[in-house]
């Protein structure tokens, strides 16, 4: 299927043009406010960020939870669950589709995990496949699995207002170090077409002797707002850059009935225009302009072409993130 959407829909879409031009025009006014919003609100918080008093950490370990592509015996997905353990502690970021699907809870007890293990969960950003799946979205509450609920209170960490049931919810209103060591960004801004005004906030650890590792839920921000925020609140060479950095170019993972659904909704742009290859390789030349020396792809919002893409065009050493792998730094 080369069409986004199949062919077999283009009656119903015609038929429904009555509703769906007015919504999709009231819709893009949003966004272009949105636009100019955005753009003022990051600039605001790169300006007003100081540096971090960021912990030398003597070792980083990010064991893959969940993610698209994965090792045999466990479950990929289109979602995203990363544990990050440092010689301070360590902490959960995100949950993926959490209960509502196999990947979180088959392969926590694949790899003998337990929330009982980390001393916090941070979310990324309050999509359904980082907080616990479209219901947990819809009602902004972040959902897991209750075998691997934490018998004891722990902070969850937000970038937006959300419920956190059984976590001490904690709202991020700007950049902190947090539990293990690691810092957040705080949150950054990204207007969505479909999806609307979106905060995300990503993780930064500060290695001895290697410098910053930087790793993205979806990478909504764009990277290029990402790693300026890093280089206000370190001056720390970057080493690694890893997660999600949502270019469903050609397709998209998790496609359904005909649709896919990634190159509409994941584009962040309004549904009659496509990501391309431009938008592609201007992320690609943030990351050349970093050169950090390691890169780790995210498969669960980016297409194998992308990936392709990105391998043969940075000069760091890639790799693509897989469920069950433990990379060290």
């Amino acid at each position: 299927m080369n069409q986004r959407i199949s062919p077999l829909w283009w009656p119903f879409l015609a038929l429904s043009s009555p509703v769906i031009i007015p919504l999709l025009f009231k819709k893009n006014n949003t966004f272009k406010k949105n636009l100019k919003r955005v753009q003022k609100i990051n600039q605001t918080r790169l300006e007003k960020a100081t540096l971090l008093d960021l912990p030398q950490l003597d070792f980083l370990e990010i064991t893959i939870l969940v993610e698209w592509f994965a090792k045999k015996g466990f479950i990929g997905d289109a979602g995203v669950s990363y544990i990050f353990k440092t010689n301070q502690g360590s902490l959960l970021f995100d949950v993926g589709f959490g209960p509502t699907r196999p990947a979180f809870e088959h392969n926590a007890q694949k790899l003998n995990f337990h929330l009982n293990h980390v001393d916090a969960l941070v979310i990324s950003h309050l999509h359904p496949d980082h907080m616990g799946g479209i219901e947990a979205h819809k009602k902004k509450t972040v959902s897991i699995p209750e075998a691997l609920m934490p018998s004891k209170t722990i902070p969850c960490f937000l970038p937006d207002k959300a419920q956190a049931p059984g976590f001490e919810a904690k709202v991020i209103t700007g950049p902190q170090i947090l539990p293990s060591g690691i810092a957040t960004t705080g949150p950054l801004a990204r207007s969505l077409f479909l999806l609307g005004y979106t905060e995300e906030q990503a993780l930064i650890a500060n290695i001895k002797g290697r410098g910053l590792v930087v790793f993205t839920g979806c990478g909504h921000p764009t990277i290029d707002v990402i790693l300026n925020m890093t280089c206000q609140l370190s001056q720390e060479k970057i080493h690694a850059v890893g997660g999600g950095l949502h270019f469903p170019v050609s397709d998209g993972r998790g496609n359904r009935i005909g649709i896919k659904f990634q190159t509409i909704i994941g584009t962040g742009k309004p549904p009659w225009q496509k990501i391309n290859n431009e938008d592609l390789d201007k992320t690609i030349s943030r990351l050349n302009m970093a050169d950090p020396q390691k890169v780790y792809l995210s498969g669960h919002d980016t297409c194998d072409q992308s990936i392709q893409r990105i391998k043969q065009n940075l000069v760091s050493d890639t790799h693509i993130l897989k469920s069950g792998e433990t990379y060290r730094f």
